[in-house]
Order: C-alpha cells, then structure tokens, then sequence
C-alpha cells in the first residue's frame, strides 16, 4: 500500500476520526522512538559465581511430601 493511498483514505473519512487517525500515528511514532533510545542491558554470565551456594541436598525430596512418595 503507498503513501498516497493512504493519504486518500485519510480524506475520505470524518474529521472526528482523522483525529484518532492522527493520534494513533504519533502513539506509534513515540513507541518507535521509544524502543530505539531503550538502553539494552547484556547480562554477564558468571556474575554471581561465589556469591551463592546451593545446599547439597537441594534436590532431595522434602519431608512434606513423604505421604505422597
């Protein structure tokens, strides 16, 4: 679909909704501003190596669970 197109459908309806037409087009503008100035965060594999420990029996079965096993 081209630019003129669109341009002549535009026309074509109320005013009332090019209106809406209007603010729908600058909520997506925004949102594609938006999403290009989101700062993308890398995660560092290894970060928390040290930092947690995982008891040794972590996946043993829990003893509320007795009846069930």
């Amino acid at each position: 679909m081209d630019q003129l197109h669109i341009l002549e459908k535009i026309k074509m309806i109320p005013v009332a909704y090019q209106q809406e037409v209007e603010d729908f087009i600058d909520f997506i503008l925004q949102k594609k501003v938006s999403q290009k100035n989101a700062v993308k965060s890398n995660r560092k594999l290894g970060l928390l190596k040290g930092k947690m420990k995982m008891s040794d029996d972590f996946n043993a079965p829990l003893d509320d669970f007795k009846d069930y096993m």
